[in-house]
């Protein structure tokens, strides 16, 4: 395993920014607003030749064992930090040279004495300032020399690194790449999305709270299960766009979205007392947009009254007709029912969206839907699909060749598209089909009837 070196401190001393510096990368979602970190994030990093891991935490705003089973989103907090530093191999308590010693960073240097593990000083926001000067004040923490960095504009970051690693084995690295899925858990806000992420981890591993919108940011999980390797990503909550009017609100559903974009499969949560709304079916709509592969999780099952099921399945019928080739699950995230069968369907899902489609059996295909149901007539002339091909995976991509074809109706595209999805056992993948007009080979040439009659001259006498 690569070296895990944790990010730790108060809010609002440059955790996440430093993170999204060390990882190269815009993962953690940065703001002028304390407390806006509330999970443990992860992200690669690498120095040369050296990777290593590095984990960002929620700012803590006591001591880590001050504020244990008070069961808000503080005491949240501190066991994502807790759990985050059980597993460091390193260290690095971030301070703010602007607003000097906090007595939360004695306590801070305190609890993290007892971790007896390595740990680092970085004075953050040091830009312009003597080193010397700025770290000062924190020799005090008793770590050794602090190092004076700037993490929004990267001085002083490359030398505390290699500090850093420094002290650490040098490991070789293992490649994991290849076919790891990545799996979106999106919907409203309190629908259950961090219970659920937390029960299909096994673990505690994100912050769960009653508070709507406890979760910010999208936070990244690798995990494996029965062998295969997967990143789960929580995503915040999304509101209806009318009712936003926090500019932080608005960056965190940006997030999601861009989660749902990198995703390849995105497990769409709905509550099932609430039952549809008009937020869930947009969310929906988005992700097929976005080509993703798409479970339906229906949560709280298990409080919902035997004699309204009927109809809260009548209603997703009604109201997610568009969603008909997903798998739809009826589970209880905090009980944990149901919620083993998502990766079933979530592996269905992915092998379809990857799926190879064999030329000769999609022109079999084609021609077999359009003999049993021909395009219609448009102004008089009916499109004639010749052949198709495979154009991409994730989500396949069907391109049709022949004349007229760019006139097919959205109606018969999608017909088209489920003869495909019928044929090859696509679960729970949308299926796009392109259409390319086929070009006219006597466009431009002079043919018969136009051509002009060749002019003879007169015998002479």
């Amino acid at each position: 395993m690569k070296p895990v070196i944790v990010l730790v401190g108060r809010p609002n001393v440059g955790k996440s920014t430093l993170f999204n510096r060390l990882t190269r990368s815009r993962r953690a979602l940065v703001a002028d607003v304390p407390g806006l970190t509330r999970d443990r994030q992860y992200g690669d990093g690498r120095m040369g030749d050296r990777p290593y891991f590095v984990v960002d935490t929620g700012g803590v705003v006591t001591g880590l064992d001050a504020i244990v089973n008070r069961g808000d989103v503080s005491s949240g907090v501190a066991s994502q930090v807790r759990t985050a530093l059980a597993e460091a191999d390193a260290i690095i308590l971030i301070v703010d040279m602007r607003e000097g010693m906090h007595p939360v960073d004695r306590q801070l240097a305190t609890d993290l004495r007892r971790q007896g593990k390595t740990v680092w000083v970085a004075v953050n926001k040091a830009e312009g300032i003597d080193a010397d000067t700025a770290v000062a004040e924190f020799y005090a923490l008793g770590f050794g020399d602090p190092v004076a960095v700037s993490a929004t504009h990267g001085e002083g970051v490359t030398d505390l690194i290699q500090r850093v690693l420094s002290q650490l084995p040098l490991i070789e690295e293992v490649d994991q790449s290849g076919d790891t899925p990545r799996i979106a858990v999106i919907g409203k806000p309190n629908v259950g999305k961090s219970t659920l992420v937390n029960a299909l981890l096994g673990e505690e591993r994100v912050v769960v709270c009653d508070e709507p919108g406890t979760t910010r940011d999208s936070i990244y999980v690798p995990i494996e299960r029965d062998g295969r390797h997967y990143v789960v990503v929580d995503t915040a909550g999304v509101r209806r766009r009318g009712r936003i009017d926090d500019p932080l609100e608005k960056f965190s559903v940006l997030k999601t979205l861009q989660a749902i974009d990198e995703a390849n499969v995105a497990i769409l949560v709905i509550d099932a007392h609430a039952g549809v709304a008009e937020q869930d079916a947009s969310l929906a709509g988005y992700a097929l947009e976005a080509g993703r592969a798409l479970v339906v999780a229906v949560n709280k099952w298990d409080a919902v009254e035997e004699s309204d099921r009927d109809w809260a399945k009548r209603e997703l019928e009604r109201k997610l007709p568009f969603l008909d080739f997903a798998r739809i699950h009826f589970i209880s995230a905090r009980r944990g029912t149901g919620v083993s069968d998502l990766f079933r369907s979530v592996d269905e899902a992915y092998a379809s969206a990857h799926r190879t489609m064999t030329t000769p059996k999609l022109n079999r295909v084609l021609q077999a839907a359009v003999t049993a149901t021909p395009p219609p007539l448009i102004h008089g002339r009916r499109a004639r699909p010749k052949y198709a091909h495979q154009g991409g995976k994730n989500p396949p991509r069907v391109v049709i060749h022949g004349n007229q074809v760019t006139s097919l109706s959205k109606p018969y595209r999608r017909y088209l598209a489920n003869a495909f999805r019928k044929a090859f056992h696509l679960i729970g993948t949308p299926v796009r089909v392109e259409c390319r007009q086929e070009e006219n080979p006597y466009h431009g040439r002079k043919t018969g009837r136009n051509r002009p009659k060749r002019r003879i001259a007169p015998r002479r006498a």
